[in-house]
């Protein structure tokens, strides 16, 4: 048979609370370890998120930076573009001058040529139109003093009466901007 040993007393108190301070110091020491992985987790967690972040930044930067290159690059090419095709819009204003100075010269046109006429002229204004919806606008210069950034002085004459030297006297090329980009300076002739 088992034998059995009964602790009584002071004996069977004192194993208790032997067995009690093991439990506790094994608990304690696990308690320990478990808050040294915890805080290890927490600041392995926290970096983590950092570089996640740092990566939003970088990628919304680099999203804003490409967004900003690209539409440089399309206002590029559309100044590109338009400048070219200033040279055209000045050859149909030649043109439609020239015709209303050949009809002023000319008793009766015949009604081909005024059919040719009201076409070109349509072809213009639609031209135009188109030019005005990419923001081409005229600069102005007949009147106004000179300035620079918008006109090229190609000569100088002496000033009439009553006009300040320095005023634009003729417009002999017109310029144009789009917004706030002079697209071609007007080329004039000041006053002395």
């Amino acid at each position: 048979m088992e034998d059995t040993v009964e602790i009584s007393g002071e004996g069977a108190a004192k194993a208790a609370a032997d067995t009690t301070t093991e439990t506790e110091e094994t608990n304690g020491g696990t308690d320990s370890v478990q808050d040294q992985d915890e805080q290890a987790l927490q600041a392995e967690l926290n970096e983590t998120k950092d570089r996640l972040l740092r990566q939003v930044a970088e990628f919304q930067n680099y999203r804003r930076r490409t967004e900003q290159e690209k539409n440089m690059l399309v206002q590029a090419g559309k100044v590109q573009v338009v400048q070219q095709m200033l040279e055209i819009f000045d050859d149909f204003t030649r043109s439609l001058e020239a015709a209303n100075q050949l009809q002023d010269q000319q008793e009766s046109a015949s009604p081909a040529y005024e059919k040719l006429k009201v076409g070109v002229e349509m072809v213009y204004e639609k031209f135009k139109g188109e030019l005005g919806r990419l923001g081409v606008e005229p600069i102005e210069a007949v009147g106004k003093p000179f300035n620079e950034n918008e006109h090229e002085a190609l000569m100088q004459q002496p000033a009439p009466d009553n006009t300040e030297p320095g005023i634009v006297l003729e417009e002999i090329q017109k310029g144009y901007r789009m917004g706030n980009r002079v697209l071609r300076h007007s080329r004039v002739v000041v006053a002395s």
